[in-house]
């Protein structure tokens, strides 16, 4: 008991510099879902709590992710009602059903499965999901209100400019401009300037109170955040009718999608962080176990799903956390602020939210990523390409399926390429065999010995081959 009275005590410092970081940025990635902020700091206090507990990677944090706010926005477009303006019942069942696949999978030992996905889909994936997040936020970052594709929201943007100039019309979108700049402004000069002795100060906090102190100050007439007199008044328990979901094939779909997003997205920053720390080693399925469990509690709370951040799991580290009850008293931090203080949250203005979820976007964009995905040649470059298209294009799970089946060819072209260098020497022929031979290139194969003519001298090469098969063994023999 006492060494863990220890371990509490150490852990302190870093789960407050946690929830400072937290808090903002929790309520940005619900509303850039589509849903109410205070429902993306019901999924942090889950995610810290139940994650913070039983999963295998101690110093990650689990909470929502900028990276399923896409995914839940598209989920919260498709099955929004008149009665359910934000589509939680059928969302419920989705996020229930992701967060069972996730345990089944921990308890199977699959972990491990889920991080073998090309790093050109995954970086393409994290690529498309920021340049969504910058421009669907820069609409709201605005007080504009534009619904439609991703497409009509790029092509929407050169007006949102012109309103963002203008002092006219009936809404005041330059306000709400000014307060965005304001706080991105902020969090950049932060980020750069910060004194070492107030590490513990995240750009985004300081972003959003510079925003809300202005914005209160002089009430501005921009939107601001909704919140409820109780958080508790935002958890949404299943009724009878959306269980009976469960059977939907569409739901089933999306639920499977889900979970593997989360899963990769998770399990690669679970990688990331044990690199960054000289702790304990990663258990990946007690891990995805553990998201698992959590997710169904979400989904029975009818809140966002988590997944393993990487930005509030690098200040965990950064910050000097020891175990896992750092990632659990970050989560308490949230749970009392939001029970004793809900109402600070409503001083915040939703443009501030937009402006630091735009800066995470570009985190997730970098723009640097093109040009390493060129180092590893041009098929992967072009598959991080058709990722992204196809994620900005059609949809999230579109561009991953796209990424993934080309990721399947290239690695099918890679088994089935075989090269044979003819050389006739001295009334020799010799072929030189490069690449693999499989039975994918055996009619490759088969051509060219039927055009050696009768009775020559042949000399086959296999030294120079990456693999070959039965099939081919059995076919030269």
């Amino acid at each position: 008991m006492t060494q863990i009275i220890r371990e509490i005590g150490k852990d302190i410092p870093s789960s407050v510099v946690v929830f400072l970081v937290a808090l903002p940025l929790s309520m940005g990635i619900a509303v850039a879902s589509g849903m109410p902020a205070m429902l993306g700091l019901v999924t942090a206090v889950v995610g810290g709590i139940v994650v913070g507990f039983l999963g295998g990677a101690p110093l990650l944090i689990a909470g929502p992710s900028a990276g399923l706010s896409v995914l839940v926005l598209e989920m919260v477009e498709r099955y929004r009602t008149p009665e359910d303006p934000f589509g939680i019942a059928s969302i419920a069942i989705i996020v229930m059903l992701a967060g069972l696949v996730q345990a089944s999978a921990g308890f199977l030992k699959l972990g491990t499965y889920f991080r073998a996905v090309s790093p050109a889909v995954i970086r393409g994936m994290l690529a498309g999901i920021g340049l969504i997040i910058i421009v669907k936020q820069f609409h709201v970052m605005i007080d504009d209100d534009v619904e439609g594709s991703v497409l009509y929201n790029i092509y929407q943007i050169p007006a949102g400019i012109g309103k963002a100039l203008s002092t006219g019309g009936e809404r005041h979108h330059y306000i709400a401009a000014s307060i965005g700049v304001a706080t991105l402004l902020t969090i950049l000069l932060w980020d750069r300037f910060r004194p070492s002795r107030l590490y513990f100060l995240p750009g985004a906090l300081l972003g959003v109170l510079v925003a809300s102190i202005s914005a209160a100050l002089l009430e501005l007439p921009i939107d601001y955040v909704v919140v409820e007199q109780s958080i508790f008044s935002y958890i949404a328990l299943p009724t009878a009718e959306s269980v009976q979901a469960l059977f939907s094939t569409d739901l089933v779909v999306s639920a499977l999608a889900l979970a593997f997003i989360a899963s990769a997205e998770t399990l690669l920053c679970a990688t990331a962080i044990s690199r960054m720390h000289q702790g304990g080693r990663t258990d990946y399925d007690r891990e995805l176990a553990a998201q698992g469990i959590g997710n169904m509690i979400c989904g029975a709370l009818g809140s966002l799903p988590i997944a393993g951040v990487i930005s509030r799991s690098s200040v965990n580290v950064e910050a000097g956390a020891h175990s896992k009850f750092s990632s659990i008293l970050q989560a308490m931090w949230i749970l009392m602020f939001v029970v004793v203080v809900p109402s600070l949250l409503e001083l915040v203005p939703e443009s501030a939210l937009a402006a630091i979820l735009i800066y995470v976007g570009f985190r997730l964009l970098k723009i640097s990523t093109p040009r390493k995905m060129l180092e590893y040649g041009w098929p992967v470059f072009l598959i991080y390409l058709a990722t992204v298209t196809g994620i900005v294009a059609i949809d999230l799970l579109s561009g991953i399926v796209i990424g993934l089946v080309l990721s399947t060819l290239r690695l099918v072209y890679s088994l089935a390429h075989l090269e044979i260098e003819r050389i006739d020497r001295d009334g020799k022929i010799e072929l030189h065999l490069h690449g693999a031979a499989t039975f994918l290139a055996l009619p490759f194969l088969a051509g060219e010995l039927e055009e050696i003519p009768p009775g020559a001298e042949l000399h086959l090469h296999f030294d120079e081959l990456d693999f070959i098969d039965h099939a081919c063994l059995d076919f030269v023999a």
